[in-house]
């Protein structure tokens, strides 16, 4: 590849402009919508995250609180809805088991709480749960945990097939990709943003779609 990572972002975000991903207003609506999205595109996670919106405000005890039947109905329109139900209840449930402030005896949802935790074993943690793969998983870290990760979903595989870095799959292309050391979360957050910016207006499973601002350097 002849672009280093940190020139690809400057040129991404020079061209596609800030993306502000991920589109929630709280971590909990990021978690239920990294679920969703699985096997499905974005506006039928949205119709989903308006059934729960409205039955929950995305608090998550009331989440809990919903039989697995409304839940269910809940989330019916991104697909796969028993499986995806079962996953939000036990994402949800996980956190509540460990998320425990001894001082006032009470669950308070602390994401850094968390992570002092586990540290270096949070991802092992939530790959560990029903329904999260590695990248839902990273999607979390980078999302909900403030993590600097390198999410390598299918739009960023297709991109860097084109760049000459061809992978057969998630984790092959991880492992092969380092962030720079300068980047943060936001950068980390921002990276992930554009690069699905870029292969939703430019690439198909088949290849580019017309003309694009990164043409120069695909092999």
């Amino acid at each position: 590849m002849e672009l280093s990572i940190q020139e690809l972002y400057d040129i991404l975000f020079e061209n596609l402009g800030p993306q502000g991903w991920w589109p929630a207003d709280n971590p909990y609506e990021i978690i239920v919508g990294a679920i969703l999205v699985q096997n499905t595109n974005w506006r039928n996670v949205e119709r989903s995250l308006d059934n729960l919106r409205g039955a929950t405000e995305f608090d998550p005890d009331k989440i809990l609180s919903l039989d697995m039947e409304t839940l269910q109905q809940c989330i019916q329109p991104s697909g796969f809805y028993k499986n995806k139900s079962k996953a939000v209840h036990h994402i949800f449930r996980w956190l509540k088991e460990h998320d425990y402030d001894f001082d006032n005896k009470e669950h308070d949802y602390d994401f850094d709480n968390i992570d002092k935790m586990y540290v270096d074993t949070l991802r092992h943690e939530l790959l560990a749960l029903p329904g999260i793969g590695p990248e839902t998983a990273d999607v979390l870290l980078v999302y909900v945990f403030d993590k600097v990760v390198f999410i390598a979903d299918t739009y960023t595989r297709r991109l860097f097939k084109l760049l000459g870095v061809d992978s057969r799959n998630y984790k092959e292309l991880q492992d092969v990709i380092q962030l720079p050391e300068s980047f943060t979360p936001a950068h980390a957050q921002e990276f992930h943003g554009l690069l699905d910016e870029f292969g939703k207006r430019y690439l198909s499973p088949k290849g580019v779609k017309g003309e694009t601002f990164l043409d120069a350097y695909f092999k």
